[in-house]
């Protein structure tokens, strides 16, 4: 039985990943070598039935801690195996073959990959949900400016990481370069705020849609929709809309959490204010009567 590498399937150099880090990998990949964008390319096919076997495994917290186990007592295994050989081979061909390889590997250097450099940019709410390609600059070792696209998923959450291959420090004696770390940041809207998976907005009634109640339209990150205001509702109360909120990560959505604020108009003409005398003649309505109890 062939035991896949699934970490380096999907690109990631060790298992001490969080399943953030794994999904953001997961989505790279799949991009990369997804079949619409190889058209008749065998190879492509086969290494994005490995990313998306590689992911299942991975995703699933229960999952990855029981392939981890599997992996770590086959890599040991591996290594008191070839340790072994190693003793075996210095007994029989002695020091002369041992002081050969040590001159060898002070004559040549073992490459070494170059550092990661970790940044950070905020983006949008709504660019964040749409996804966005975003253009930054950065300054390589030498000061030189480098801009760089930046293709943010729509869905991304707050402080997932988008690995950039190749792009951060120099490798040394010909190894590869290191890796630049964008982390994401999501500035809150003016009108929504995001919690979790759901997003909060203020629902705005007059005192008489309160009083009445009534059907209205709600506008949510993408789309307009209309709930029903039950008869007395008051300020603070909520109003919860299923599968209108942000991306959960699992093909739906939170929900759309709408906090009710009756609004008093500070203007009023001359025949509301007469509605108003007249209300307050005949309504027996005292939202302070428990004082008197």
């Amino acid at each position: 039985m062939i035991f896949k590498d699934y970490y380096k399937i999907l690109g990631l150099e060790t298992s001490r990943v969080s399943i953030d880090e794994i999904k953001t990998a997961y989505r790279q990949s799949a991009k990369k070598y997804h079949p619409d964008v190889n058209v008749g390319d065998v190879l492509a096919e086969e290494r994005i039935k490995d990313i998306n076997e590689a992911y299942r495994i991975l995703s699933v917290p229960s999952t990855k801690r029981k392939y981890d186990r599997t992996w770590n007592a086959k890599f040991y295994k591996e290594q008191r195996n070839l340790r072994g050989k190693e003793s075996i081979f210095g007994i029989l061909l002695g020091n002369i073959e041992k002081n050969q390889d040590t001159q060898e590997n002070k004559s040549k250097e073992n490459p070494i990959k170059g550092e990661n450099i970790e940044t950070k940019i905020s983006i949008s709410l709504y660019d964040a949900y749409y996804g966005i390609e975003k253009r930054i600059s950065l300054k390589d070792v030498n000061g030189k400016v480098k801009n760089l696209a930046v293709a943010v998923p729509k869905g991304i959450r707050e402080g997932e990481k988008i690995r950039l291959i190749g792009q951060g420090k120099p490798g040394k004696n010909g190894g590869k370069n290191g890796d630049l770390l964008i982390e994401i940041h999501i500035e809150q809207d003016k009108k929504y705020r995001l919690e979790g998976y759901d997003l909060y907005t203020d629902l705005c009634l007059t005192p008489w849609e309160a009083a009445l109640g009534t059907r209205i339209e709600v506008k949510s990150i993408d789309d307009l929709t209309k709930v029903y205001i039950p008869q007395g509702i008051e300020s603070g109360e909520i109003i919860r809309i299923p599968g209108k909120g942000y991306y959960n990560g699992q093909g739906g959505r939170g929900d759309l959490v709408a906090e009710v604020k009756i609004m008093i108009p500070k203007k009023l003409s001359e025949k509301e204010k007469n509605i108003y005398e007249e209300l307050k003649k005949v309504s027996e309505f005292n939202p302070r009567s428990d004082l008197h109890k």
